[in-house]
This record gives structure tokens, sequence and C-alpha cells, in this order.
């Protein structure tokens, strides 16, 4: 073999070997990009996970907002319709209260009457009470509806017959009244029955 032919070989075994580790940097390369994106992916999917665990975290917080506000407001509810309840069933308390004095008054008349042959006395003494009575009434709010010489007004009277009319003047008028009408406030609580002339 010749000098030349010697010469090539060797200069095709080293371009050979150049290209092998020229081919070994760019397969390290690729590798190293191939990790480099596998890293990135490996982040970007770490933090795709701590993202979604953070989202599951406040949804769950969320729902145990919700519940609690739910069960505090059922709550709230209940206590606001036991209280409603308890307000109807005590609101008469103080007016029955009010009326046991004069329930005891009307006990002694009656048993002064029994005993008594004064018939002045007996109606005195009905008389304070009566007035006792009413005005414990007036001080509640109570207050009686006039009737007698007024025109018929259908949201406080109810016309309960008709009668000629002794005088002129109260055609179309009340003449009578049968069962005193009460308000309580502003809101009729017993319509007064009245008789009209026509």
């Amino acid at each position: 073999m010749s000098k030349k032919d010697n010469k090539e070989k060797k200069e095709q075994v080293e371009s050979a070997e150049a290209e092998k580790r020229n081919n070994a940097n760019q397969s390290g390369q690729q590798e190293e990009q191939k990790c480099a994106q596998s890293d990135g992916k490996a982040d970007d999917s770490e933090k795709q996970e701590s993202e979604a665990d953070k989202m599951k975290r406040e949804l769950e917080e969320q729902k145990d907002r919700y519940l609690r506000l739910s069960a505090e407001f059922d709550n709230y509810r209940r206590r606001v319709s036991k209280e409603k309840l308890d307000l109807i069933e005590t609101a008469s308390e103080s007016v029955i209260k009010s009326l046991l004095p004069i329930i005891d008054d009307f006990e002694r008349a009656v048993k002064a009457l029994e005993e008594s042959t004064d018939s002045d006395a007996a109606k005195e003494g009905t008389n304070l009470i009566y007035k006792k009575l009413v005005d414990l009434l007036k001080s509640r709010g109570v207050s009686e509806i006039e009737a007698v010489g007024k025109e018929l007004d259908t949201d406080i009277h109810e016309a309960v017959a008709q009668i000629p009319a002794p005088e002129e003047g109260l055609k179309g008028k009340i003449v009578d009244c049968v069962q005193k009408g009460y308000k309580l406030g502003e809101k009729v609580i017993r319509f007064a029955k009245v008789v009209v002339g026509v």
C-alpha cells in the first residue's frame, strides 16, 4: 500500500470519527433538548396540578361557606318563626292582666248586690266598674264608633234594619244603634250594628 492510500484511509477514518463525534454531539444536544422539554413539561404539569389543587381547595372552601350560610339562615328563620308564635300567644297577656282587677270589682259588686237592699248603691258601684273598664280600653287604644245621627258608612257601620225616619232630617241617617262598634287604633275590630231611617 502506498502512502497515498494510507493517507486516504486515515482521512476517511478521521472523517468517519469526526462524523461520529458530530452525530454524538447532535444526539446529545437533542437529548438535552428533550430533557429540557420534558423538564419544561414536568414544570408545566406540576403548575397545572398545583393550580388544579388550588382550585379544588377554593371550591371546597366555597361549598363549606355556602353550607354554613344556609344553615345559619335556616336557624334564623326557625328562631324568627318561634318568636312570632310566642308573640302571638302572649300578645293578649297584658290586656288580660289589666282586665283581672275589673273582674274582681264585678265579683265584689255581685256579692254586695246579694247582701244589700239599696239599689242606688248597686247602680253606683256598677257604673264605677263600667267607667273603669271603658278607661282601660281607651288606654289600650280602643275607641267607640259613633253611630246615631251620622250618615251610614259601610266601612264602620253594619245596617241590620231600616225603619221610617221619625224626623225628615234623619232620612238616610242612623236612627238607632243595636250594638256598639269599636276600633283599635284605626282598625275596626267590631262594626257598629245600626238601624237606618228611610
